[in-house]
């Protein structure tokens, strides 16, 4: 194996390990927002939640089919690359959603 390809699946490996950082993350982040301390108060806040939930679960079944293709075409992995970084810029997303719901509804209390 040749050096290059060697530090492509080394990288791979090290976005692998982001998403699973991140799945979890995501989790706890769910978690809370079910709990009662993040409970929506008006009607936005509902829609927000209501956007957050949908987000949560595209989030996981996106990462859930990227998963599952890694598994099954490990010798592809370099062209998964692109889709991962892709998918680790969703969850930067989500986690900004998540942060200005939680402001929002910590304003209202």
């Amino acid at each position: 194996m040749n050096k290059t390809a060697e530090g492509n699946t080394k990288e791979i490996q090290e976005l692998l390990i982001r998403m699973e950082r991140n799945n979890n993350l995501v989790q706890r982040l769910s978690r809370k927002l079910n709990s009662y301390t993040c409970e929506p108060n008006n009607r936005s806040c509902f829609e927000k939640l209501d956007n957050l939930r949908r987000s949560f679960r595209v989030f996981k079944d996106q990462q859930n089919h990227l998963l599952r293709l890694l598994h099954q075409k490990k010798e592809q992995t370099e062209q998964m690359e692109g889709q991962i970084k892709l998918h680790l810029q969703r969850f930067k997303d989500l986690e900004k959603e998540i942060a200005a719901y939680i402001l929002t509804t910590n304003k209202y209390q």
